[in-house]
């Protein structure tokens, strides 16, 4: 959430910026700013009533000490009127800071100076690309027909037990993926994250502070009778760890990571895009998060893109790194890498990261903040990234390293999965 002070003292520049990220309501800067201007209005009109009602509550005091109470008398006659006047401004105050509040949270974050402008995904910046794209020969098969062959994956099954992107892991297949998820943590570990075990179910609180509601309300699954939501990613819990805490300057930066499944509703997904692993409800993801002091949040980021890229080039696919023009990017996201590997069977990019600094958008709204060199209070930078989301991995995977024999398995999961191949 953007602070009032920031957005009243930059007007133009929140105005440019949003632009960028082609957001359509740029009137809410000004209305927010005339809410502002009504309740600091109100507020002094509260406060000067608050000391009028006081000055003669100390003058009454004094006049019944020295005897003039038909004097005294004359000026508790107004306490009633400052009493209920004092009432009706609070409750004024307490209305123009609820519609202000309501305001604010429609605005999404600032995209920093380097977003490119741009409204679809096809306008995102290349950033680089690596690794050489596999040529398979005529017959070779997508994901999906490979999982059925090698009964690695039932899809069907999963319609039987829930509904369609709940797909059934089995055998080599459920092998595989908890390989992934342990490889994924070790080298997490590994870079200095601490492993956290977090709730699959978050409070409205939890939604609200790392941004997810009231903007992705819709795409959340929703238990009303505990008035729960299922995490969409680990990035909820993990980050709200850190919700209303004021850290200590020297513990920064804070580095955690998780593993979590994941579920969204991908409400309007539909197509041939999103057959087999493509778009899930319910998927594996290793989450890393870093909360850091505001000097240090971009070099944060460049960090954890290259994590995120050492263990796809460890895992020997062909990747590439988009930054995101403004129209692609998330609510709170004020910068994002999306890394996608190269699926060779269906002959297109898959996204399996994204990378995110959200400056202090997080933070503002989790009051996550931390004691500077000066001892003052200063909000802490937030940023997360997949590190990494598992089906479109196990996707390019399978398919590209599907042989006449079987499928090869990366060298660096083979002291995991305890197999070299799949046949």
């Amino acid at each position: 959430m953007l602070q009032v002070s920031y957005i009243r003292d930059n007007r133009e520049l929140v105005l440019e910026r949003l632009a960028v990220k082609n957001f359509k309501q740029p009137e809410l800067v000004e209305e927010i700013i005339a809410l502002d201007d009504k309740r600091k209005q109100t507020q002094n009109r509260a406060d000067n009533t608050s000391a009028e009602a006081n000055a003669a509550a100390k003058k009454i005091g004094e006049l019944m000490r020295t005897g003039q109470k038909e004097e005294a008398e004359a000026i508790k006659a107004n306490t009633g009127k400052w009493k209920e006047e004092i009432k009706q401004l609070t409750e004024q105050l307490g209305s123009i800071e609820e519609e202000l509040q309501q305001k604010l949270v429609l605005l999404p974050n600032l995209p920093h100076t380097s977003v490119p402008k741009g409204l679809t995904p096809e306008e995102n910046e290349i950033v680089l690309e690596n690794g050489e794209k596999p040529q398979l020969p005529g017959n070779a098969l997508p994901h999906w027909e490979l999982a059925a062959k090698y009964n690695l994956i039932d899809f069907e099954l999963g319609v039987k037990i829930t509904g369609a992107g709940f797909p059934v892991y089995k055998g080599k297949g459920a092998k595989l993926q908890r390989a992934l998820i342990s490889y994924f943590l070790d080298e997490a570990e590994k870079a200095g994250y601490s492993e956290m075990i977090v709730p699959l179910l978050v409070n409205e609180a939890s939604g609200f502070g790392t941004g997810q509601l009231p903007d992705k309300e819709g795409q959340m699954y929703y238990v009303g009778l505990d008035n729960l939501y299922l995490i969409p990613t680990a990035e909820v819990p993990v980050t709200n760890l850190y919700r209303d805490v004021i850290l200590k300057a020297d513990e920064l930066p804070v580095k955690n990571c998780g593993y979590t499944p994941c579920f969204r509703r991908e409400a309007g997904s539909y197509g041939a895009h999103v057959r087999g692993l493509n778009r899930l409800h319910q998927f594996d993801k290793v989450e890393i998060v870093q909360v850091v002091h505001p000097d240090n949040s971009y070099q944060a980021l460049e960090d954890m893109s290259a994590h995120v890229q050492g263990l796809l080039q460890n895992l020997g696919l062909p990747y590439r790194v988009l930054r995101l023009c403004g129209g692609d990017m998330g609510f709170a996201s004020a910068l994002t890498y999306d890394m996608e590997t190269w699926s060779a069977a269906q002959q297109r990019w898959l996204e399996v990261s994204s990378v995110s600094n959200f400056e202090t958008f997080q933070s503002n709204r989790l009051k996550l903040r931390f004691r500077n060199a000066e001892g003052k209070t200063q909000l802490a930078h937030t940023l997360n990234g997949s590190a990494l989301a598992l089906p479109r991995i196990v996707a390019t995977l399978l398919e590209n390293n599907q042989t006449e024999d079987g499928i090869k398995i990366p060298e660096v999961l083979v002291p995991y999965t305890k197999f070299e191949s799949i046949r």
